[in-house]
C-alpha cells in the first residue's frame, strides 16, 4: 500500500512540475498551453542554434512565440 500511496505522490508531483526549458523534449514542451508541435520544434531549434535560454523572457525571441503566450506559459516554465 505504501508503495502505491508513494507513486501517487510521486505522479501528483510530476503533474506541476515546471518544465525546463532548457532541457525539454519536444512532447515536454507541446504540453504547455499554447506551444504546439511546431512552436516546440522552434524552442528547440533556438536553443541548438543559439545555445541556453538564460531568463524565461528569452523565449519572445523564438518565431512564434510572443509576449500573450509568454505570459500564459510563464508559470509553468523555469530555466535551470
Amino acid at each position: 500500500m505504501l508503495k502505491f500511496f508513494m507513486l501517487f505522490l510521486f505522479l501528483v508531483a510530476s503533474l506541476w512540475a515546471k518544465v525546463d526549458i532548457n532541457s525539454a523534449s519536444l512532447s515536454e514542451l507541446s504540453s504547455l498551453r499554447g506551444i504546439g508541435e511546431k512552436k516546440a520544434q522552434a524552442i528547440v531549434e533556438y536553443r541548438t542554434q543559439k545555445g541556453k535560454f538564460n531568463t524565461i523572457d528569452e523565449l519572445v525571441h523564438v518565431k512564434g512565440i510572443g509576449p500573450k503566450i509568454l505570459e500564459s506559459i510563464k508559470s509553468d516554465i523555469e530555466v535551470k
